[in-house]
């Protein structure tokens, strides 16, 4: 997202134009579904939490107006083309493999090698962030169910934290002698997330499977047995 801010081109190629090419091809192709890996991006600034799908869409930063673009791009081929999409709306993904240079990664990066962790920002800033699996058996219900076609459904943990109490929890397992250290917030940062999953769940049986502390316990735990997979990657972050 913040990248988005210095290069909102780049983003647009992807997101958009990427998004037109692929729902092309799947048009042509007689696909049974396009499953659009969307976002919490999308809200923008909270009037209410958590968020349902329904709640206005105002986003700060150039990468959640693309995607909330990808969200309509989706429901007009539906509409036009009668090729069936689903939306998802992700609540920052976490877990094994995960993308590197985000705050789980940096904090558990930073704790091994005895630096400190760093929060932009005061901390108060709250997410709820969705374990990976999850959002593997979300797609998964959708290779083979119809319900919720042409249609936006959020994908989180319906759980939530604040970033100081994550690094605390981070800290405290992996260097407790640490301090944690603070520099400016970020620009396109969202304040707080909190997904509402109730529709999920009515309609494809989606139901969290961890709490936020236990999957980070368990990305700790993966993470100590996997250092050279991001490490250079987010340390240089």
């Amino acid at each position: 997202m913040r990248e988005s801010v210095d290069d909102p081109r780049k983003v647009t190629d992807i997101n958009v134009d990427g998004t037109v090419n692929l729902l092309e091809t799947s048009k042509e192709a007689d696909v049974d579904r396009v499953i659009v890996a969307s976002s919490s991006s999308v809200y923008g600034k909270p009037q209410s939490l958590p968020y349902e799908e329904d709640h206005p869409t105002e986003p700060v930063s150039p990468y959640g107006v693309t995607k909330l673009t990808q969200e309509h791009i989706a429901r007009v081929y539906t509409e036009l083309h009668e090729l069936p999409t689903v939306c998802l709306r992700y609540f920052t993904v976490y877990g094994p493999r995960m993308r590197p240079n985000m705050a789980i990664s940096n904090f558990v990066s930073r704790c091994l090698n005895g630096e400190p962790p760093v929060i932009y920002g005061d901390g108060q800033q709250t997410r709820d962030f969705t374990y990976v699996a999850d959002v593997v058996d979300a797609n998964r219900t959708l290779l083979e169910s119809d319900a919720a076609d042409g249609d936006v459904l959020n994908i989180g943990s319906s759980d939530t934290i604040s970033i100081q109490e994550l690094a605390e929890t981070v800290r405290d397992q992996l260097a407790p002698e640490l301090e944690i250290e603070y520099e400016s917030a970020r620009e396109a940062d969202a304040e707080h997330t909190h997904a509402s999953v109730e529709k999920a769940g009515e309609l494809i049986g989606y139901e969290p499977s961890r709490t936020i502390a236990e999957g980070v316990g368990e990305f700790i735990e993966w993470y100590q047995a996997n250092r050279e997979w991001d490490e250079p990657l987010v340390r240089s972050s």
